[in-house]
Formats: structure tokens, C-alpha cells, sequence
């Protein structure tokens, strides 16, 4: 198997993320910041947000332009390590 064949996706490829978190002030931000250090092209305007139904958590998703598997992994990673973020789809 080459590298390109571990995974399904063909890049590059529009590539959703689904990022939910505690409902905080920096949330938007910082997932805005890990996201471009990724996908430096991805356009900030073109984020969906929305708030749980009691305000707590809030969902945030991202399509990104992937250009790679290790793009993705590296990014994926960095969202779950940060202590603002819960769930990263």
C-alpha cells in the first residue's frame, strides 16, 4: 500500500471538520488560528458556528481545502490537544 492509497479521500479534496467546545470567548479564535496554521488558504468568513440549545457548548465547522493525510492528522491532533476543545469530527 503507498501512502496515497491509506486513506479513501483523493486530494485535494473540500474536507469538513466538526470542532465542538465549551462555550468560551477565545473558541472561535483559537480553532480559527490551529486551522490556518494547517490551511494557511482557509477562509475565516466561511466558518459555521452555533450555540448548544442552553448556551454551553458551541459548534463550530471548517471545510478546509486538504491537501494531504498528514495534513489532516497533524491538524486533528492539535485541535483534540487543546484543553478548549472536547470533540473534534
Amino acid at each position: 500500500m503507498t501512502a496515497n492509497q491509506d486513506t479513501l479521500l483523493e486530494f485535494p479534496c473540500a474536507f469538513p471538520l466538526k470542532i465542538m467546545g465549551k462555550a468560551h470567548d477565545q473558541l472561535a479564535e483559537t480553532v480559527l488560528a490551529i486551522v490556518r496554521r494547517h490551511a494557511p488558504d482557509f477562509d475565516g468568513a466561511t466558518m459555521e458556528m452555533r450555540a448548544s440549545s442552553q448556551g454551553n457548548y458551541l459548534s463550530l465547522t471548517c471545510t478546509v481545502e486538504a491537501t494531504s493525510k498528514p495534513q489532516l492528522d497533524a491538524l486533528y491532533r492539535e485541535l483534540t490537544a487543546h484543553p478548549l476543545i472536547k470533540i473534534v469530527l
